[in-house]
């Protein structure tokens, strides 16, 4: 059953990882038809609307289902906007055309084709249980601030990131991190309305923790050659 909440998709027709990435087709179809196809096949969202600044995109968002009821400004499809920023446009725009406001705001990622319809309840469901303010989607990090993670200090020598309490032999007796997956990011409306507001990291913040292969990301071409070759050796589906 729909609720009142706006579901966006961000995609903007600029990529510097990967030229053209988020209408190039992966299996025969476009990389964001995959993440359309999520949203709508969960089914709770009032509206499915895609933020982007690229016709082509507009018309491959459309073809697959979703709302495409403005263009997304020249100032938030460049390289340094930020992702909140295109977000709160996106609520604005839809709140003035639709006319109505939403209390819930989801935004998936186009580049995570893998993810499913049941992350997105899983995730969605425990938002609701915590009364959190904001959440975002994670995956258990293989490296540890705590054991085999290092930067420079002040002065120059290389240290640990983050100093345990005692002695850490193994990345499993060190205490559990993620890492943002940026695949789904769920939202209170008053928290991200907010002009100053361009963190996900809120006071009251929860996470979803996705496995290794829902959560893989395309960022890099070498993401997409790995995406088909999971594919074509049958470890997953699309």
């Amino acid at each position: 059953m729909k609720s009142n909440i706006l579901l966006t998709i961000c995609a903007r027709g600029g990529s510097k990882g990967v030229k053209g990435k988020n209408f190039r087709l992966l299996q025969g179809k476009p990389l964001i038809a995959y993440t359309i196809e999520q949203a709508l096949k969960w089914g709770k969202a009032s509206h499915v609307v895609v933020s982007t600044d690229s016709e082509e995109i507009a018309s491959i968002a459309k073809k697959y289902g979703a709302e495409v009821p403005f263009k997304r400004p020249e100032e938030l499809a460049t390289d340094t906007a930020g992702k909140l920023p295109v977000i709160r446009h996106a609520i604005n725009e839809c709140e003035r055309i639709y006319n109505e406001e939403y209390p819930i705001i989801i935004d998936l990622d186009p580049t995570s084709p893998v993810r499913t319809p049941d992350d997105i309840e899983k995730a969605f469901l425990h938002f609701i249980k915590t009364g959190a303010t904001t959440l975002f989607s994670v995956v258990a990090s293989h490296k540890s601030p705590y054991f085999n993670m290092v930067e420079r200090d002040k002065n120059g020598n290389v240290v640990l990131s983050k100093t345990p309490d005692h002695p850490i032999l193994c990345r499993q007796d060190a205490p559990a991190v993620y890492d943002m997956n940026a695949s789904i990011y769920i939202f209170k409306r008053e928290y991200i309305i907010n002009p100053a507001v361009l963190s996900p990291i809120s006071n009251h913040c929860e996470i979803y923790c996705m496995n290794d292969w829902t959560s893989i990301d395309i960022d890099r071409e070498i993401d997409f050659r790995f995406i088909e070759f999971l594919v074509q050796e049958n470890i997953i589906s699309l």
